[in-house]
This record gives structure tokens, sequence and C-alpha cells, in this order.
């Protein structure tokens, strides 16, 4: 996978953040969701490179980036700190102005980076979400019975780890095949990375304690944030057939949180980049080229 690209690890905040990086061109970060690594990112990846200089990170609590303990507040696992990681990994590598481009939890946190570093993040996608807060001031029956894990996952440690943990494969192959496609729209080696990462109990804990912090800490943020837009130009791509297509109006929503959106649907679930290669990587060089 990600041939030609070269690892690094980044140190940030006490944390190593494990990324892979290649192409030539202006800079782009891509940022992974649950519950997989940046691996999901390795078809979509080849396209950019050869117009960009393509980073792929692990998110941290994720992957082979570090896994630290959640502490009272959730803090270690705020949108805040995960930004923060990724800023750092880009400065690191000489980028001090980049585009993000984020799947589901990776989207989260490029919404943060766009807030806490509006100097540096010049243009954003964000892939089959809508904001945080609108979730949780909006959530219904419907949400909350296709989204459950939202739901379980922040429920005190060690309640949902020691659940998960049971047959953490089980839930992996359940989670990943729940949201409007099967689990043979992964590539083998991807899906042999999400397995070998999620059979870690480190990781199990670092994502419950990411979703924990999202209706905890994250949710203060983004109340302090409140009426503010993002500055910099925002590209959404969903799924026709995932559950923000179905729930909400994914551009109106979010002409609530940025000034510059555009976006469009494409026919696929859930996992854009892996069940719709091709076609996701022509719609985000679209984007960061216009």
């Amino acid at each position: 996978m990600f041939e030609g690209f070269e690892q690094v690890r980044v140190t940030s905040g006490g944390v190593e953040i494990n990324a892979v990086h290649g192409g030539a061109g202006p800079p782009v970060l891509l940022l992974h969701g649950y519950p997989q690594t940046h691996a999901m990112w390795d078809r979509v990846a080849a396209n950019l490179a050869e117009s960009f200089t393509v980073v792929a990170a692990d998110l941290r609590g994720y992957g082979d980036s570090s896994k630290p303990e959640g502490n009272p507040e959730h803090a270690t696992y705020s949108k805040r700190a995960m930004a923060g990681d990724q800023a750092e990994v880009m400065r690191s590598l000489g980028f001090e102005t980049f585009a993000v481009v984020g799947h589901d939890r990776g989207a989260r946190v490029g919404h943060r980076m766009a807030l806490d570093y509006p100097e540096r993040v010049i243009r954003l996608a964000a892939l089959d979400i809508v904001p945080t807060r609108h979730i949780f001031e909006t959530a219904g029956k419907e949400l909350a019975t296709v989204y459950y894990h939202w739901f379980f996952l922040i429920q005190p440690a060690d309640f949902p780890e020691c659940l998960i943990g049971a047959d953490p494969m089980y839930y992996l192959r359940r989670t990943l095949g729940r949201y409007g496609a099967d689990t043979s729209i992964f590539d083998p080696e991807a899906m042999a990375e999400y397995e070998r990462c999620f059979a870690d109990p480190r990781t199990i804990h670092a994502s419950c304690e990411d979703y924990r912090a999202a209706a905890t800490i994250d949710l203060v943020h983004d109340e302090e944030d409140r009426g503010r837009k993002l500055a910099c130009p925002l590209f959404l791509l969903w799924g026709a057939r995932g559950a923000m297509h179905g729930l909400y109006d994914v551009e109106a929503v979010w002409r609530e949180y940025a000034e510059d959106v555009r976006g469009k649907p494409l026919e696929a679930g859930h996992y854009l980049a892996e069940e719709r290669p091709e076609d996701t990587a022509r719609e985000l060089l679209a984007f960061l080229e216009s």
C-alpha cells in the first residue's frame, strides 16, 4: 500500500503520530474515520499524488499512532488535541499552509483544525458528516437507531470497551458493514490493517474516548465558536445510500457553519473513498485545483 510513499513519525503533545507522505505539489492532509486507519486512503492517494504532496496520517488513538489513556474530562481525545497533532505533522514536514480532506472522525478533526488554524487550513473537504453539535442538537429516533454507536461508545469506561473486547473482530466487521455497503468494498490489505490495529485493547479504549470527547469537551469548544463560520472554502461529499443523505440536507446544514460551501452526493454508502475511489479522487481533485 502507498507505493512510493515515505513513512514518518512526528511527536506532538507527548504523543507520536504515524503518517505517510508522497507525491509533489501543494500539500493536502488526509484524515481517516472510525474504526479505520490511514490505510483507507490508499486507492485515492495515488491519484491525488500526481498533482499534490499527499500526507495520510493516523489520528491519535488509531492505527500506529500513540494511544494515551483517557482522562476524566476526555480532553486527551478532544478534536482540538487531535487537530493540534495533525497541524504539527504538517509543520514538521515543512508545510505552513495546506488543504485538509477528512472522512467521518477525520472530517470532525478537520472542522476543528479549520477553526483553530484558520491561517493554515486553506481548504477543507468533509466526507459524509454534518457537524457534531448539529447531530447532538437534532438527534431523534432515526439517527439514534442508525448511529447507535455514538451513544454506546460514550458510556463510561470500561463498559463499551469490555463488550467490544469480547469479540473485537465481530464488532469491527459488523460496524464496517453497516453503512450502505458490505465489507467486500474494502481492499484486503486495508482490512488486514483495520483488524490488526483494532485487535489492540488500547485502540478500542482510545476510540471510545474519541466519542466521549465528542459528547463532552468537543461540545464545549463548539459552543464557544457558535455563530463563527469557516473562512476557508468547504467541499462536501456524502453517500446517497448513507445515513447523512437520508436524515439531513447536508449542504443546508453546513451553510450555518461555513461561508463558502459546495458539494454533492455520490452513489455510495458511507465509505466513499473505498467504495468509489476513482469518483472520490476526481471530485476532490476538482475542488483542490479550483
